[in-house]
């Protein structure tokens, strides 16, 4: 990776939550157009890390930097969106009407439509096209999948990686991270490992860390052994000459102390798979559903056996929920039949999270007939201790919904629904808001669920590690089941959402007075964000041979090779790594510029 001087920076950052240390000399640091990931467990400080980032929280010690006149833009992970129009929210931060159009539009809305009452989808959508309307030097992106369809997300990817912004990503979208970054921040232990290789290689780089930790922690225990037995033969008679050694010894303990306290800050998830169903466990034949003239279902069937893991993948609004709904016989189908296996104990998890009441508290919304105890599987168990294997504390127990952050939330509903023994388990979007160490634990409990699954995501990786089979509806009454994930669905039905992406997602408002429509038109020129790639692309071609040139200029002289191989290597790597730029370069502003002949001719 070329070396670049950063325009944003963290330089030995410290930073104390009470009495306990968040940061203890982290490092970070961001140059143009690099990509990366910020990972961290729950309450690691991923949140505060990005404040510190962006000005808004000052650090106890240690240096931000900024470049001059540097422009950042932030997604939070629960955007408000203001104004009267989602144009209005749009250009609120300084982007001109064209641009906020461009974007609003890529991202499928209607830059008339309403800033209120929008579908958690749309929310996402319009603080990601502000974004990106604000051409800033630097995004922040807080969890920016959540509660996007894949179609979404696949626009989100290609919007990054056409941006000239570099880009700091938390998300626990595996696939995405893996599509879309260069680097990996690792936010442990209160600092900041980077690996300068996509998320990819992440799993990988940190288990040889961990591997290595684990080497050291033994290493330290053996030692801390030693220490203690030294002590009990005789530390009062030599205490004023090995004082120093005494307090060696309690650092050690302190040491080991705050391993066993973060190594118990996991949760601990289980779920009981109940009594045996039946073998068959759905059976739904030719089911047609619509509302209105809009058509969901048409002529499907299915057959759902005890031990299947059942995806279902579409665009927002294509019926997923609604599909669901009709499997379980909670509403009718318009056409068709629906038979349910015998025996069935069935837990859902709603994405709407419609049962969580704001004014509850975790204490009722687990403990919903009162008393202090919950029923876990059968076995009644203190709601305090069942609280705190998902990562609740105490003082939280008489804390309203309403407090909680959207993965509080999340966890709060798997509480519930895991408390209880099922043999039919339907979660609904139940990776949202939740963070990757959380999403692994729940991937891994539901790999050993003995019961049957039916699972309704837009995480590509998520139903590749899952699922026996997947449906898909594209929200025009076509659906397929496929066995398999989402990558075999792709491969055995290619093109099945293309009429999805391919339609003019904006409805457009209705014009105050009736006009005829004229003729539509080819357009006649490229897209804003085309031409203003083209642009980019003429004016980086001569900078590239220009440096092609001098690198090459550089290993004519024989003392390089010779005298210093090192920085030989090193003009190599960039020389080559320049002609890949400047051949994709070339290779782009070829088809950008036969689009735009081809446009004109039209």
């Amino acid at each position: 990776m070329n070396a670049r001087a950063p325009i944003l920076a963290l330089k030995d950052v410290r930073l104390a939550d009470g009495p306990r240390p968040l940061f203890d000399g982290v490092d970070l640091a961001l140059e143009p157009r690099i990509r990366a990931s910020l990972v961290g467990r729950n309450g690691a400080g991923k949140s505060t890390l990005m404040r510190i980032l962006i000005g808004q929280a000052e650090p106890d010690a240690g240096s931000r930097f900024a470049s001059p006149a540097l422009t950042i833009a932030v997604v939070p992970q629960e955007p408000e969106i203001t104004g009267e129009t989602l144009l209005d929210y749009c250009t609120a931060g300084g982007a001109p009407d064209y641009r906020a159009e461009t974007e609003l539009e890529t991202f499928g809305l209607d830059p008339a439509k309403s800033a209120k009452g929008l579908s958690g989808g749309e929310t996402r959508r319009a603080a990601l096209a502000r974004a990106f309307a604000e051409d800033p030097d630097v995004l922040l992106l807080d969890e920016p999948t959540n509660h996007l369809d894949i179609l979404a997300i696949e626009t989100l990817e290609e919007e990054l990686k056409n941006s000239r912004a570099a880009a700091l990503i938390v998300s626990h979208d595996r696939a995405f991270l893996e599509r879309v970054t260069q680097r990996c921040f690792w936010l442990e232990d209160r600092k900041v490992r980077r690996l300068d290789k996509g998320f990819a290689h992440f799993d990988e780089w940190a288990a040889k860390i961990v591997a290595q930790q684990e080497d050291e922690a033994r290493r330290a225990d053996k030692a801390l052994q030693r220490e203690e037995h030294w002590m009990l033969r005789g530390v009062t008679a030599r205490r004023a000459r090995n004082e120093g050694r005494r307090r060696r010894l309690l650092e050690m303990r302190e040491t080991k102390k705050e391993r066993l306290r973060q190594v118990g800050g996991s949760m601990s998830m289980a779920v009981d798979s109940g009594g045996q169903s039946g073998q068959r466990v759905v059976e739904a034949k030719h089911l047609s559903k619509a509302f209105g003239d809009r058509v969901l279902l048409t002529d499907f069937s299915t057959r759902i056996v005890r031990g299947d893991r059942i995806a279902i993948v579409g665009p927002n609004g294509a019926g997923k929920t609604t599909l669901v709904k009709v499997l379980l016989g909670q509403i009718p189908a318009d056409g068709g039949t629906v038979k349910l296996g015998t025996n069935l104990e069935i837990s859902y998890l709603d994405q709407n999270r419609a049962d969580l009441k704001p004014d509850m508290t975790l204490w009722d919304v687990l403990t919903p007939l009162g008393g202090d105890q919950v029923l876990v599987r059968g076995n009644p168990r203190h709601v305090a201790a069942y609280a705190k294997d998902f990562l609740f504390r105490d003082s939280q127990l008489r804390q309203p919904v309403k407090s909680l952050s959207g993965g509080e939330r999340n966890r709060l509903l798997l509480a519930r629904a895991l408390a209880n023994p099922t043999n039919l388990l339907v979660l609904d979007e139940p990776t949202n808001d939740l963070d990757m160490d959380t999403m692994d634990l729940l991937e891994d409990l539901l790999a050993e669920y003995e019961g049957t699954l039916i699972l309704v995501s837009h995480d590509r990786d998520f139903i590749d590690r899952l699922a026996t089979s997947t449906i898909a509806l594209d929200g025009r009454g076509r659906t397929v089941e496929t066995p398999g994930g989402w990558q075999d669905f792709m491969r055995q039905n290619p093109g099945f959402f293309s009429s999805v992406a391919d339609a003019a997602p904006v409805a457009k408002a209705a014009p105050a007075k009736a006009v005829s429509p004229a003729p539509a038109k080819p357009a006649a020129k490229l897209t804003y964000k085309d031409a203003r790639r083209l642009e980019e692309l003429e004016a980086l071609s001569p900078r590239l041979t220009a440096q092609i040139a001098a690198l090459e200029q550089r290993l004519a002289d024989p003392a390089l090779f010779a005298d210093r191989r090192g920085e030989f290597d090193k003009v190599m790597a960039t020389l080559a790594q320049a002609r890949l730029d400047l051949a994709a370069a070339e290779e782009e502003w070829l088809a950008l510029e036969e689009k735009r002949e081809a446009l004109s001719a039209g």
